[in-house]
């Protein structure tokens, strides 16, 4: 389990982030100050508010050593050779009024549009085949909101807080990890940090390789100081088909996720634009790439390293779904941080549980090879995941259900899972043998 004991400094927030924690990992269709506080047998949520909002520990020792343990236990399970990525990106909550720290109306990914909300930007581990884990976390604070006093003291925030970008977050969360130790072969992130030029900067002194999305008007140098959009680059290099190529940006559950790719190198040696075009919409993404001189660098590995972005999206969906990471009831400034915190705990453990059992928990049969193959007799199951992980636990722990029970339907589920993906990946190659045709 995760050493956390030693950043209380008294046992009652201990033993109040202990039952909070289990809570996070129950069955709790909601889970706020009320709802855990019923279900951990409290009289009433004090004890659960005072956690978040008044309590002595140690926040930022408690992620750092989430962080060491999801680290260490996505390693171990995914052994040597095998690609460790660091994925930034934000997630949002939406949020009622104008009283809770760093509410306001922005772009909400969760809203699919302008809301009322608040960002935080994340740190995710990934590790190929493995599994994956928030190792970092940081609110987004409006400008307007640090600099107006009785704001800050409404809102709890620091008195040291200064208004940080996100992608000026990004590189604090970083910083955080690479104190920790954490070494990564890549970091992956969206077009909101792919723009940050002081973070790209960043990465580079610390010679860590990148591989960032950038805009369409991202603009790069090529040979002979020919400066060109990415945009420009497509219409000008990449017009003929041959120039494309096929590769997997990894295995999805319907199967390899293939798309077109090029690969252009610019005027800087270790400087490169990977592009990605979608077999069927012709929807182009662009990757502004960064490899020290002296480290390896291929389409394959390049590929690769932008696909491993994807699961950060999978680890969010996880944290709300699973653990009530979107669910906290809070305003201020750390007691926002601690919900998160403890919902990272939560993550952390069933992800490392998870990447432990999935090599001898894997029984799938082996993927189809033509679109008329006949199924399988036995499909299989598919490996335990970060959910059946959290349903064995909640048996075992706190349910009047046997485990034995409990077991049997995950076992149910996972060869349902399992029979049903080997259909979509007999399906995806029925679809790619029609447009060969």
């Amino acid at each position: 389990m995760i050493a956390i004991a030693s950043l209380f400094p008294r046992i009652e927030p201990r033993l109040q982030a202990r039952k909070y924690l289990l809570a996070l990992l129950s069955d709790l269709p909601k889970r706020n100050g009320w709802t855990i506080a019923e279900w951990v047998g409290d009289r009433q949520p004090d004890a659960t508010q005072r956690l978040l909002n008044h309590a002595r520990w140690d926040t930022l020792g408690v992620m750092s050593a989430i962080r060491r343990f999801a680290v260490a236990g996505l390693d171990h399970a995914a052994g040597p050779g095998v690609l460790a990525i660091g994925a930034l990106d934000e997630s949002g909550q939406e949020k009622k009024g104008s009283a809770t720290a760093g509410v306001k109306r922005q772009h909400m990914g969760c809203a699919g549009g302008i809301d009322n909300g608040i960002n935080t930007v994340h740190l995710a581990y990934v590790r190929a085949g493995s599994g994956h884990a928030l190792i970092a976390s940081r609110q987004w604070i409006p400008a307007e909101q640090v600099a107006d006093p009785v704001a800050a003291v409404t809102m709890g925030l620091p008195l040291d807080l200064a208004f940080r970008t996100k992608g000026e977050l990004a590189i604090d969360l970083l910083t955080d990890a690479y104190a920790d130790g954490m070494s990564v072969d890549f970091i992956a992130s969206d077009e909101v940090y792919g723009a940050c030029t002081s973070l790209r900067h960043f990465l580079q002194e610390h010679a860590q390789a990148y591989v960032l999305r950038v805009r369409s008007s991202f603009t790069l140098t090529l040979g002979a100081e020919t400066a060109m959009t990415c945009a420009d680059v497509v219409a000008k290099h990449l017009k003929q088909k041959r120039k494309w190529t096929i590769r997997s940006a990894g295995a999805g559950s319907k199967g390899e996720r293939t798309y077109a790719w090029a690969w252009i190198a610019t005027a800087s040696p270790v400087h490169h634009l990977l592009i990605r075009k979608h077999r069927k919409t012709g929807e182009l993404a662009f990757h502004y790439c960064f490899i020290p001189i002296g480290r390896p660098v291929t389409l394959s590995r390049l590929v690769a390293a932008a696909g491993l972005r994807w699961p950060v999206e999978e680890t969010f969906e996880f944290g709300k779904d699973l653990f009530g990471l979107d669910q906290s009831q809070v305003r201020l400034y750390h007691a926002i941080l601690r919900h998160t915190v403890l919902v990272m705990a939560a993550l952390a453990i069933c992800a490392v549980a998870a990447a432990a059992a999935r090599r001898r928990t894997d029984t799938q049969a082996p993927p189809p090879t033509h679109p008329d193959q006949a199924p399988p007799a036995d499909p299989g199951m598919i490996p335990l995941t970060v959910a059946e992980i959290k349903r064995l636990f909640n048996a075992a722990t706190t349910t009047t259900r046997s485990l034995l029970h409990a077991a049997h339907w995950s076992a149910w589920r996972r060869r349902h899972q399992a029979r049903a993906r080997w259909f979509h990946q007999r399906a995806r190659l029925a679809t790619a043998y029609a447009l060969l045709s």
